[in-house]
C-alpha cells in the first residue's frame, strides 16, 4: 500500500508540475520546424499562421525549414528535440504514414512525435511544363508511352507522395517517367517552369504564378469538384485518374514527452487561427482546406491514413528500402 501511495503521489506531483508549466507557457520564442523548403505553399501558410499566433501566444514562432528526404530530416530534428513545448513540427503524410512503410533504419519513429492537430488538406494538381506542348492527361499518357525516356518528374524524394504518384502512373501506363528530388513545391515549380523537369504533382498554390505567366499548364486537380482557382481544369476523376487513393495533408506535432497540458494549449491556439474566417479566405487562395482536430482526433486519423498508405504503396508496386542519409 505504501508503494502504491508513493506512486500516486509522484503522479500527482508530475501532473501539478505539468499544469504549472502550461500556465506560464510560452515565455520565450518557439521553434517551428517546417519539413519543406522555404517558399512552398506550406511554408507560406505557416509563416502567415505564425504571425497570427504570436498575438495569441505572446511569443514569436521562429520558422526553421528542414526540407528534403520526404520529410525525414524535419521529423528527425523534431524527434531529437527537447520535449518542452519550445519545438513544434509541421508534418505531413510522408512523415507519419508512408516513410515507416517504405524505409528501414529511419532516424525516427512515428511514435517519437506527439500528434497536436491536423491542419489542412491540400488540393493538388498534375502539372506539365508548357514547353512540352501537352494539354491533357490523355496527351501526357500518349507522350510518355511514345517517348519513354523523355520525361522527368519532380518529387520530394524516394517514397514521397509525389514520388508514389509517379510510380503509380508508371505502373498503370507502362511508362518510365524518371523522378528528380526537390526540397519543396516552390523549387519544384521553378524547375517545371524552366523545363528542367516536365511533369509533377504538388499543391496547386505552388503553381498559380507560373500558370498565369504561361510557363506551366495544369492538367487535373485532386478534388471532388473543380478548383475555384482553376475552373477549366478537370478533376482527377474527370481526367481518368480516379483510381488513385490517398490525399495530401499537413499537421502539427511535438516531440514525444511534451506535457499534455502544453499540447492542449498549442492545439487550442492553432485551431483558433485555422478556424478564423479571415484566415480561411487566405487558405482558399492557397488552394488548401482547413481541417483541424483535437490531439486524439489527429491520432485516430493517422491510424486510418496509414491503412490508406498501405493500399497506395501496393498499387504503386513500391518496394521497401533501407534509408540512406544524403
Amino acid at each position: 500500500m505504501r508503494k502504491i501511495a508513493t506512486a500516486l503521489t509522484g503522479l500527482l506531483m508530475i501532473g501539478a508540475a505539468s499544469t504549472a508549466q502550461a500556465q506560464t507557457y510560452p515565455d520565450r520564442p518557439i521553434r517551428l520546424i517546417v519539413s519543406i523548403a522555404a517558399g512552398s505553399v506550406t511554408d507560406v501558410i505557416m509563416r502567415k499562421a505564425g504571425a497570427e499566433l504570436q498575438q495569441s501566444l505572446g511569443q514569436p514562432l521562429v520558422i526553421e525549414n528542414r526540407g528534403g528526404a520526404a520529410g525525414i530530416l524535419g521529423a528527425q530534428t523534431c524527434a531529437q528535440a527537447t520535449p518542452d513545448g519550445y519545438t513544434l513540427c509541421v508534418i505531413y503524410h510522408s512523415t507519419m504514414s508512408y516513410n515507416p512503410l517504405l524505409f528501414d533504419k529511419l532516424p525516427y519513429a512515428p511514435e517519437d512525435l506527439m500528434p497536436v492537430t491536423r491542419l489542412f488538406f491540400l488540393t493538388e494538381g498534375l502539372f506539365v511544363s508548357s514547353e512540352v506542348g501537352i494539354n491533357s492527361v490523355a496527351e501526357l499518357k500518349a507522350y510518355a508511352q511514345a517517348k519513354p525516356d523523355a520525361l522527368n518528374y519532380a518529387t520530394l524524394g524516394d517514397g514521397s507522395f509525389p514520388d508514389l504518384f509517379m510510380r503509380w502512373l508508371n505502373n498503370q501506363w507502362g511508362t518510365k517517367i524518371v523522378g528528380v528530388p526537390y526540397k519543396g513545391g516552390g523549387p519544384a515549380a521553378q524547375a517545371l517552369a524552366g523545363n528542367q523537369v516536365q511533369v509533377t504533382r504538388f499543391g496547386v498554390g505552388n503553381f498559380m504564378g507560373m500558370i498565369d505567366a504561361g510557363k506551366v499548364k495544369a492538367l487535373a486537380v485532386s478534388a471532388d469538384k473543380r478548383s475555384a482557382l482553376l475552373p477549366n481544369v478537370p478533376t482527377f476523376k474527370e481526367a481518368g485518374l480516379g483510381g488513385y487513393p490517398g490525399q495530401g495533408w499537413w499537421g502539427l506535432a511535438a516531440p514525444k514527452g511534451t506535457a499534455a497540458a502544453i499540447v492542449d494549449k498549442v492545439n487550442a491556439a492553432f485551431v483558433a487561427v485555422f478556424k478564423d474566417p479571415a484566415f480561411n479566405e487566405f487558405l482558399d487562395k492557397q488552394s488548401v482546406v482547413s481541417a483541424t482536430t483535437t490531439p486524439a482526433g489527429f491520432a485516430a486519423f493517422l491510424q486510418e491514413d496509414r491503412k490508406a498508405a498501405e493500399v497506395l504503396i501496393k498499387l504503386a508496386n513500391s518496394k521497401r528500402e533501407e534509408y540512406k542519409p544524403q
